[in-house]
């Protein structure tokens, strides 16, 4: 650290006295699908801000403690830290040589950088890092462009994607102090789960809007969403059309599901006298995706010129999010289960797209699963009535045609909401029983 100045080498050594000596966090165990650590590369903790990633990170310190670990042998690092603001390569070296330094040269187990890709050239560092030892490192980013452009590429294959979604129904339910694996045989036990679901479809998965009274969770939530369109998009991008890109944000969230033509959006902008250019319209989605606000579906096709020209269907990253920018009033509980599902299903490790028969029909979600069967999915807030039942399972028996070797799945709210008759090879199913799983 000789070459540093000497007042950031004096902020950098209290810094890492302090980080080396910060306890970790009691809060609701995250669930992850798969491995979180892969021998010789580093994870990846991605997702929206306040999805719950420097929560998991905590977490995964104390697991390292709770095997045998010192505390100052897991640092967490905070790069959103105002005294770590403005620092580059050198001076993320020179944290690393002060925590050395004040470790008697013992390099930590595990080494947790929140927020890292704030400092330029960061993927050098943790590179180096990697090579010169076994520990682990874990480092955390709100962009997916994080992974997928700075680690996948400068990180040369030695990155780890682990994606932080908010809570799960299940983690929401032990957050709440409720067992997710409790039986629910009885109807009373089924009746308190499906009202408990209302309620999370509706909060959504927030950790920090958990409990709250209508008014202070959407306060909350449209600041979630203020920071991230400011902090991941605007400055992260440079982003100068940005009373487009609030448009957008406004329209993308509360349609939950909605088909989004880029050129659509365009004519509607230029009929309210705001002038954009369509490749700026392209871009801006894509950075919303890339900071995990919206999630995007595209048409399930062999031909990448149908699946360009056809209109993307988005969703919010958390059901939440809708009643949050929906000025309609309504509950919208099915727009909210079907982008929960979504939400789940990418948090199960599935590829999703939507389905167009030949016919017309629409089927929600086609889920594609490592060594599985693809997995057709059509949501519905309730099927009991004959007319929407022979609908939605119209839609997915001419799917089944197109995807014989599909399996075929109905997710309605609750058991109410089943149909009569479901035919063979279609499985229809209450949504408490398919984010839990059947009792």
């Amino acid at each position: 650290m000789g070459t540093l100045p000497p007042e950031l080498q004096e902020r950098l050594r209290n810094f890492v006295a302090e980080a080396a000596a910060t306890p970790t966090r009691s809060a609701t165990t995250r669930r992850v699908l798969g491995p979180v650590m892969f021998p010789g590369k580093a994870t990846a903790v991605l997702g929206m801000r306040r999805a719950g990633k420097t929560t998991f990170l905590h977490q995964l310190r104390a697991d390292r403690i709770a095997k045998g670990a010192k505390l100052d042998e897991a640092p967490y690092w905070n790069f959103e830290d105002e005294r770590l603001a403005g620092i580059d390569l050198s001076g993320l070296s020179g944290l690393y040589q002060e925590h050395l330094r004040l470790s008697g040269g013992a390099a930590p187990k595990l080494l947790c950088l929140d927020e890292i890709q704030l400092v330029p050239g960061w993927e050098r560092f943790v590179r180096r890092i990697l090579d010169a030892s076994t520990h682990d490192v874990v480092i955390s980013g709100s962009s997916a462009a994080m992974l997928s452009r700075e680690v996948a590429t400068s990180m040369r294959g030695r990155g780890w994607e682990v994606v932080m979604h908010p809570f799960s129904f299940a983690e929401a339910l032990v957050h709440a102090g409720q067992d997710p694996a409790a039986n629910r045989s009885t109807s009373r036990a089924r009746a308190a789960v499906d009202a408990r679901l209302r309620s999370w479809l509706h909060a959504g998965g927030f950790p920090g809007a958990q409990g709250l009274d209508d008014a202070t969770r959407i306060r909350l939530l449209r600041d979630y969403v203020d920071v991230a369109v400011l902090r991941d998009v605007v400055e992260r991008h440079e982003v100068k059309s940005v009373s487009a890109l609030r448009w957008m944000v406004r329209h993308l969230l509360g349609n939950a599901g909605a088909s989004f033509s880029v050129q659509k959006f365009f004519d509607s902008l230029k009929s309210q006298g705001l002038k954009v250019g369509k490749d700026t319209l392209h871009d801006l989605l894509a950075y919303l995706t890339d900071c995990f606000l919206v999630r995007t579906v595209w048409l399930e096709t062999d031909s990448e010129r149908r699946r360009m020209v056809n209109p993307r269907k988005v969703y919010p990253v958390d059901s939440g999010l809708i009643a949050t920018f929906d000025r309609s009033g309504k509950p919208n509980l099915g727009h909210a289960l079907e982008t929960a599902v979504l939400v789940e299903l990418e948090r199960r490790g599935a590829e999703v797209t939507y389905v167009k028969t030949a016919d017309g029909f629409e089927v929600d979600f086609l889920a594609r699963f490592p060594g599985s069967p693809p997995q057709l999915i059509q949501v519905a807030a309730s099927a009991a009535d004959p007319q929407t039942a022979e609908r939605e399972l119209r839609a997915l028996h001419e799917a089944m045609r197109e995807q014989p070797n599909a399996t075929a799945h109905l997710v309605v709210l609750d058991d109410s909401g089943l149909p009569r008759a479901t035919p063979a090879g279609l499985r229809a199913v209450a949504a408490a029983d398919w984010f839990l799983g059947a009792p």
